[in-house]
């Protein structure tokens, strides 16, 4: 083997072991000015259509997560932003293999509850450039539009979208006739016989503050079961805490598609008025802002 070709092959293990980040040019001295240059050119290197590359997870996702910590830190113009992911998504849907994989990298920590990315305002941005770069006729589409419009709705300063919910003695109420003491509630979304909806309904069943909160009148709870099983509603309710107000939408807001529960437990904050304070928040986010009040 000559040189050339043990250059070659040492050059090709050196990129499939490191991420090619953008080289910014010297005359570019800001910081402003040198992290614009490098979120807009950060995959202008990396080669799509490389599956060892894509498939290199010290690289790709180890990348994927240096670019989605620049993009969320805080500091990063919304302009920026989307232009950063306009360029991203445009550069690797020209590779079916690397958008599989890079779709989905995407959804497991933008999109998933329990990721410490989670970032539903990036995640939105991203969709919306994800979809411009799509055939007209791609059913894909039709999917993303879909979780667009969940993402766009009980933000954090918006009006909660009103629902209606049953009681057991089989009366009705809607959450916007829900009464409220001190300017808080709490709305958990649950199903009992879902595993991690029974563990989070025990922590808060066994929590001090919350139930010393209820009781005083510091903030009202309602639970809402979102699934089509009476019976089985029905059965677990000697458990619920006392003060709460528990109810079943009749799988309303499933249906109709009213809250993104795409994780149970889902759990939002609202004021008196019913506009939302904290968006499918923890248990910990939640209870932390109820005891700093």
């Amino acid at each position: 083997m000559d040189d050339t070709a043990v250059q070659k092959d040492v050059a090709q293990e050196v990129m499939h072991n490191q991420f090619p980040f953008p080289s910014i040019p010297v005359t570019m001295t800001e910081p402003e000015v040198r992290k614009s240059y490098l979120l807009t050119h950060y995959w202008d290197k990396f080669n799509f259509a490389d599956t060892t590359l894509v498939n290199n997870r010290d690289v790709t996702e180890q990348g994927f997560v240096n670019f989605i910590a620049l993009l969320a830190d805080g500091t990063t113009q919304e302009d920026l932003i989307r232009k950063s992911l306009e360029n991203w998504c445009r550069m690797f849907v020209s590779s079916e293999y690397a958008s599989l994989k890079l779709m989905d990298m995407a959804d497991s920590y933008l999109y998933n509850p329990n990721s410490p990315f989670y970032n539903e305002y990036l995640y939105e941005i991203y969709l919306e450039s994800l979809t411009k770069e799509f055939p007209e006729e791609d059913l894909r589409i039709s999917r993303y539009n879909f979780i667009l419009k969940l993402l766009k709705r009980n933000n954090p300063g918006s009006q909660a979208t009103d629902f209606t919910y049953y009681l057991s003695d089989g009366s009705q109420r809607k959450l916007s006739a829900t009464p409220v003491k001190n300017n808080r509630l709490l709305l958990l979304f649950y199903d009992p016989e879902c595993e991690s909806c029974h563990e989070v309904l025990l922590q808060m069943a066994s929590d001090a503050t919350l139930a010393e909160a209820v009781r005083n009148g510091k903030l009202s709870v309602l639970a809402v079961y979102t699934e089509g099983n009476d019976e089985a509603w029905r059965k677990a309710l000697p458990d619920m805490p006392k003060g709460w107000i528990v109810g079943t939408d009749r799988e309303t807001i499933k249906l109709g598609a009213l809250y993104d529960l795409k994780a149970m437990p889902s759990l939002y904050l609202f004021d008196g008025n019913k506009r939302v304070v904290l968006k499918d928040a923890s248990y910990e986010r939640i209870i932390r802002s109820i005891s700093v009040r």
